[in-house]
């Protein structure tokens, strides 16, 4: 799951930076960065981005109160969060293939996009957190590629004492790095050939693994 998680994550995150004139959704903080260059240079979709945090933020609170309510009516969070976040790319994909052409990149329709990408991309964020919390994370790969890097050094040298706990870890991120990696390399060539078309890749993904997510246990187990 976290490996499918984070091939979603690299495939909105590439094709929505594309497609919106560089506008972050999974890696939101990024969007600091293209503000200050931007504002530097003149350019454009400065209001995008300014946007964007609040969007995530909002996100994530929407999807922990939504967590709460279902834990306290005994149901599982996980394929309902899930389902709220294939909604949001459907979303995503829909307005973006209704409104192109998008115009300016601070321009109401190219905004509306990408929020839709945004709130999805918080949302899973959160999911990660609520959910999700044993497994590697899936929407930003900095903090895994520093660990991986110190894990693989650490077994190489072999100069650690809790080899097998190193080894487990590795192989626990190094999934989800090599899953963000693919995603953005099929969410940039999908972008470009399919258009907001793309994004039927990542929706089949979502919900693959919401059926998952209602499988029964015993089922999972035995799969």
């Amino acid at each position: 799951m976290a490996a499918a998680l984070a091939f979603v994550a690299g495939f909105v995150d590439a094709a929505a930076f594309i497609a919106l004139t560089g506008l972050f959704t999974a890696h939101v903080t990024g969007n600091f960065v293209l503000i200050g260059a931007e504002l530097v240079a003149s350019s454009s979709g400065v209001l995008a981005k300014l946007l964007a945090l609040p969007a995530f933020m909002g996100a994530v609170a929407a999807a922990r109160v939504l967590a709460l309510l279902l834990d306290r009516h005994g149901f599982d969070p996980l394929p309902w969060l899930l389902t709220v976040e294939a909604g949001l790319l459907a979303g995503f994909g829909l307005c973006g293939t209704l409104g192109a052409p998008l115009g300016a990149a601070d321009g109401a329709p190219a905004i509306a996009v990408g929020m839709f990408a945004v709130a999805a991309m918080g949302l899973q964020n959160a999911i990660g957190r609520l959910s999700l919390g044993h497994l590697a994370p899936t929407t930003v790969m900095t903090v895994s590629v520093s660990q991986a890097v110190i894990d693989a050094t650490d077994l190489v040298m072999r100069t650690a004492a809790d080899l097998d706990q190193i080894r487990k870890r590795f192989l626990r991120v190094l999934p989800a790095i090599a899953a963000f990696a693919a995603g953005a390399l099929c969410g940039a060539f999908g972008i470009a050939q399919l258009a907001f078309g793309c994004i039927f890749l990542p929706l089949g993904v979502l919900i693959t693994l919401i059926i998952l997510a209602l499988t029964p246990a015993e089922v999972n187990a035995t799969t």
